[in-house]
């Protein structure tokens, strides 16, 4: 009896071990990887291999042999043995292998036509008035320990005298040795999702990341993969894709049957499809019902510089007759890239792919990996009656990022492992020992034209600047910051031009009164310059530029000394708006009168009401305890301005008007080109001094030789329009741009190629009330267009445009600008 239990107790354990199988399944005629080749063991277990025709599994150790299976091919049986890799090459049938193809091709056709058909039917979001669930997302980036050997290695250079020893690298065993304690990157959240037709909200109730203290906000932003794979644009990693099963299938994909199986004891077909463009669109498999042609499980696979795969999991509820995601997860791996990859804001980078195939070696970077899992609980359908705050798609509540153990141990689907445990105390101890939310506080704060100095922030945009008025100008400026206090804030600058030897100033106060709605009501005075006729939406946010480029060669400026009180605010669904009254005490600063019914005025105060208004329709909002997040920039996007003076009112001068619009756009495409549009129009009305009037952004200097002319060139100037050459009181501009994919040429020389054009129309009412500038109007209308070369060099790139029609000029070099580019590029996504 003694020997017994040890006995049954090995038993148990031989039962119960589990061993490794990798490989890879190749057509054995041209050698190439077939993807989704079926692998079946002797338990039952059912595999597929990758899109690279790899697989890997580990299967109880009672097995003694699995089959393969491809569709078109012979079938084929491998023993086990001792052995754990194996390169499989299956053998095509001779024999009606066109018909068969052919066939399957067809009744897989057919599947998806149902599929497609049946799509609002099984679509959760469209079968379901409201549901609401828990969900559980676990994000790591990590790598499997026991695919890395860990060598010291040695490395050796190539000299005229043969191979010489150079040093020991032992990058790998370090590497090693941290992957076997803990993951590189660690990060939890818990959620609330709330759906009532038409609007997906998400809570989140839970957030916790290794080594901060606060979370990045950002990243719950990030959109990984579609929650929802029967919308007709699958985004995967914040790319847009045609779904396999979206409106555009037929011309988008192939299809073919590669098996049977059943989930929740239905029957499904197994579907791989492929995008009939090389290196386009999504590889994968969809399981599909085959009495109600849902969706039941899919697998999505996009590769490029980045190798990601998508998988959804559902769940079969009969009352409802529809199935609903249980689960979804994601992995990323390094793709093929001659260039460092960074994702998540550059939190996350992979290195360059190493092309010397005589000396290639695996680097750290080739072994990690992203692993995203959410998992979906407590689902209710058809119970939701509201939804509070619905225009915001994210909503972190404030207690989120102070949650206790113990609320985590609820919410996990499992009990947290001692891997990740160790991941949270050393990426915690780290970040408090080199103060990383406060590295991260101040970054954030430079990277916006701020330098933090205890509790105040110093606007790095006064210190220098210069113009053809001021000279150079120096200044000292900024605002309180949040350790002064959440909710009052102070600020002011002061400024000196060498040229003109005049101080100005300005000096305010804020105070928030509505935290949600992020809505500040404050007051201000400043006695300062401004460009004459300039175009300022006063609700554009604040832009850093280490340099200002258009304002180099201004020459005429005004000066107001203005009182404002304003209200800034975000209550407005999917809206930012300002509402301010100014009292303005206005002085050309250049040769120029106002005539109004017969007196001319040089000097003028001026009392207006205005409202500037962003709108962004179709973009997503989060609220987070820091204030409201733009984390999903769609496309158009409205910002209107209103102003108007107030007659009688503080002894305003004249009654004037002005109206102002823009519209933005913006599309990018899956290779890296992007599209942009701008449209943008202004009408001033009554008594409009020319101060306040619109001269489209000018950006090029009257020189007579090609050479003097060279500047650098302004963001959405009009290059070759000159200083002061055109003045409107109504005017429409519209600008066309089409950026292609950087291209490479040497290690550091990667240019981006920018096709530009530009046109505006415009007249001037009442032209005989200016007096002392000369100007034309653009009645026959202004067109240039050229070609910008962007980053050439570390930023600095090199642009060239030409004007033609209507008021081109009689010398042809007089139309051409070349103009220098400096883009600043942060690194960051």
């Amino acid at each position: 009896m003694k020997y017994l239990l040890p006995l049954l107790f090995c038993i148990c354990l031989t039962s119960q071990a589990q061993i490794q199988i990798n490989g890879i399944v190749k057509n054995s005629i041209t050698k190439k990887p077939l993807p989704f080749a079926i692998l079946k063991f002797e338990d039952n277990t059912q595999i597929f291999s990758d899109v690279n025709g790899k697989f890997s599994v580990k299967c109880s150790s009672s097995n003694t042999f699995f089959s393969i299976y491809f569709l078109g091919f012979e079938t084929q049986k491998k023993e086990i043995n001792n052995q754990h890799f194996f390169t499989i090459f299956l053998n095509p049938k001779t024999e009606n292998l066109k018909n068969i193809e052919i066939e399957n091709n067809d009744r897989a056709n057919a599947i998806l036509k149902k599929v497609f058909e049946n799509r609002k039917k099984n679509n959760p979001f469209e079968k379901l008035n409201s549901f609401q669930f828990d969900g559980y997302n676990k994000l790591m980036v990590t790598a499997n320990p026991d695919s890395i050997t860990g060598k010291i290695d040695s490395i050796y250079n190539k000299t005229d005298n043969g191979i010489e020893f150079s040093k020991i690298d032992s990058s790998g065993y370090k590497f090693k040795k941290i992957i076997d304690k803990q993951h590189l990157f660690l990060a939890e959240k818990t959620s609330e999702f709330l759906y009532l037709k038409p609007v997906f909200k998400e809570v989140i109730t839970g957030a916790k990341m290794a080594g901060f203290k606060e979370p990045f906000y950002e990243y719950y932003g990030f959109n990984l993969q579609s929650f929802s794979i029967y919308d007709n644009k699958y985004e995967l990693f914040e790319t847009r894709y045609i779904s396999p099963i979206g409106n555009r299938y037929k011309k988008e994909y192939h299809y073919k049957i590669i098996d049977t199986t059943f989930i929740q004891n239905r029957k499904t077909f197994v579907i791989y499809f492929k995008n009939k463009k090389l290196l386009k669109g999504l590889e994968g498999l969809l399981y599909i019902d085959t009495e109600n042609y849902a969706v039941a499980k899919a697998t999505l696979r996009a590769r490029s510089v980045l190798d990601i795969t998508s998988e959804h999991f559902y769940t079969y509820y009969p009352k409802e007759d529809v199935w609903f995601p249980e689960k979804k997860t994601l992995k990323i791996v390094k793709g093929k890239s001659k260039q460092e990859t960074k994702i998540l804001g550059g939190r996350i980078t992979f290195e360059a792919e190493n092309n010397d195939e005589t000396n290639k070696k695996n680097k750290n970077s080739d072994f990690v990996f992203l692993y995203s899992e959410t998992n979906i609980n407590n689902l209710i359908f058809n119970d939701l009656k509201k939804i509070k705050k619905s225009y915001v798609s994210v909503d972190v509540k404030d207690q989120a990022t102070s949650r206790d153990e113990v609320f985590w141990k609820l919410k996990r689907n499992e009990e947290i492992d001692e891997r990740s445990l160790t991941t949270y105390r050393t990426l915690d101890s780290i970040g408090n020992k080199n103060k990383i939310d406060k590295k991260i506080f101040i970054g954030r704060k430079i990277i916006n034209g701020f330098l933090p100095v205890g509790f105040f922030d110093f606007d790095l945009r006064h210190l220098l600047s210069y113009n053809n008025y001021e000279g150079f100008r120096f200044g000292i400026g900024g605002n309180t910051n949040e350790y002064f206090s959440k909710i009052f804030k102070i600020e002011g600058y002061t400024a000196f031009g060498l040229k003109d030897e005049a101080i100005k100033y300005n000096i305010g106060t804020s105070t928030r009164i509505g935290k949600f709605s992020n809505t500040w009501i404050g007051g201000s005075y400043t006695d300062d310059i401004r460009e004459i006729a300039s175009t300022n939406f006063a609700i554009d946010k604040r832009v850093f530029k280490l340099y200002d480029p258009r304002p180099i060669n201004l020459s005429t400026f005004y000066n107001h000394k203005t009182w404002r009180a304003y209200i800034e605010t975000k209550i407005i669904p999917k809206t930012e708006s300002i509402w301010q009254i100014t009292h303005s005490d206005i002085s050309p600063l250049f040769e120029y009168t106002f005539q109004k019914d017969g007196t001319l005025y040089r000097n003028f105060t001026a009392t207006t009401a205005m409202v500037s208004l962003q709108w962004n329709p179709f973009s997503s909002f989060m609220q987070t305890p820091n204030g409201k997040l733009e984390i999903e920039k769609k496309y158009p996007k409205f910002t209107f301005q209103f102003t108007k003076t107030l007659p009688n009112f503080l002894d305003n001068y004249f009654d004037f008007g002005k109206i102002d619009l823009r519209i933005d756009f913006e599309k990018k495409y899956l290779n890296g080109q992007k599209s942009t549009v701008l449209a943008q129009a202004g009408y001033a009305f009554g008594d409009t001094p020319l101060t306040h009037l619109y001269n489209t952004s000018p950006n090029n200097l009257t020189k007579d030789n090609i050479l003097q002319r060279i500047t650098i060139s302004g963001k959405n100037s009009f290059e070759t329009m000159f200083f002061n050459e055109f003045f409107s009181s109504q005017y429409a501009m519209l600008q066309l741009k089409h950026g292609f994919k950087r291209v490479q040429i040497a290690r550091k020389i990667r240019p981006t190629m920018v096709l530009v054009t530009r046109m505006a129309w415009g007249n001037m009412q009442n032209p005989e009330q200016h007096h002392g500038v000369n100007y034309k109007t653009l009645d026959k209308g202004f067109f240039e267009s050229g070609i910008e070369l962007n980053q050439i060099y570390k930023g600095f790139g090199l642009t060239g445009f030409y004007r033609y029609g209507p008021n081109q000029l009689s010398r042809f070099e007089d139309n051409l600008a070349i103009k220098l580019s400096f883009i600043l590029d942060l690194g960051l996504d």
